[in-house]
């Protein structure tokens, strides 16, 4: 039996920039141990499976280790194919039903916005070997469901980083997030992504990540309506709206392969 498979960049308008996923476009339910066979066999951050259901799709996400809970540029890069393939038409909302519940996206524009729930980091105490890992000092560590958020004293200090991997798969969390205030006013404020517990050193543009960068950055920056920017190698851009108890992100794709996964 043969799937669909497309390689989608997300949260870009370039190919090769943003975050690369792929996205198994399936009929009929397959069993997880498949699923996390292929998500090793593409070798990305995310690898996206899912299926028709009734009142919209079943959505799971794998790393190359891992099944994960919530992933943005995965859940954009599948809306981007269910369109483009004809699967979904222009004017539907997206529904995809998740480990994290219900999640939508809309078509705006040249534009898909993603609808997540808030995850609003408390303060904590850093725990033992976070900070030592990631090699810097922080100004606050907070946590937020199962990730950690990081606020280091410049967008140099954030783009400087060399984490010592070893040592942070080692701290208990899916990830952690670093993130300081944007040094140009080019956009809001800026950020990385760390999680090799899960088999990724660096994220290259983390949806999720921004479940609780939103809602730290509005309660510091007294506003609701954010412009940021993950500065990975490939980097991307977020644009972000705090909305009650939702975070909105919306962002770019581009198609860059499209084929069967034939096993």
């Amino acid at each position: 039996m043969a799937f669909p498979l497309l390689q989608i960049d997300a949260f870009t308008a370039e190919a090769f920039r943003g975050n690369s996923a792929a996205v198994c476009l399936l009929d009929a339910p397959r069993d997880a141990v498949w699923m996390q066979q292929v998500a090793m066999e593409m070798n990305l951050s995310e690898t996206a499976f899912v299926e028709p259901q009734a009142d919209g799709f079943n959505l799971r996400w794998f790393t190359p280790v891992a099944e994960v809970n919530l992933c943005g540029h995965a859940t954009l890069a599948t809306a981007h194919a269910l369109w483009e393939t004809g699967r979904l038409a222009a004017a539907d909302t997206a529904r995809f039903h998740t480990r994290s519940g219900l999640l939508t996206a809309v078509r705006d524009g040249g534009r898909i916005e993603l609808n997540f729930p808030v995850v609003a980091p408390e303060p904590i105490q850093p725990p033992p070997g976070l900070l030592e890992s990631l090699g810097v000092t922080a100004r606050y560590v907070g946590r937020g469901g199962t990730d950690y958020v990081v606020e280091v004293e410049s967008e140099a200090v954030v783009r400087a980083m060399t984490p010592n991997f070893v040592s942070l798969a080692t701290v208990e969390c899916r990830g952690v997030t670093v993130t300081a205030p944007s040094a140009d006013g080019a956009c809001d404020f800026v950020s990385r992504f760390f999680a090799p517990k899960v088999g990724i050193n660096e994220d290259p543009v983390t949806g999720s990540a921004h479940c609780r960068l939103v809602p730290y950055w509005s309660a510091k920056l007294g506003k609701t309506q954010m412009l940021a920017h993950q500065v990975s190698a490939r980097g991307g851009v977020l644009f972000v709206t705090l909305d009650g108890d939702r975070v909105r992100m919306a962002g770019r794709a581009v198609t860059v392969l499209r084929g069967e996964l034939l096993a």
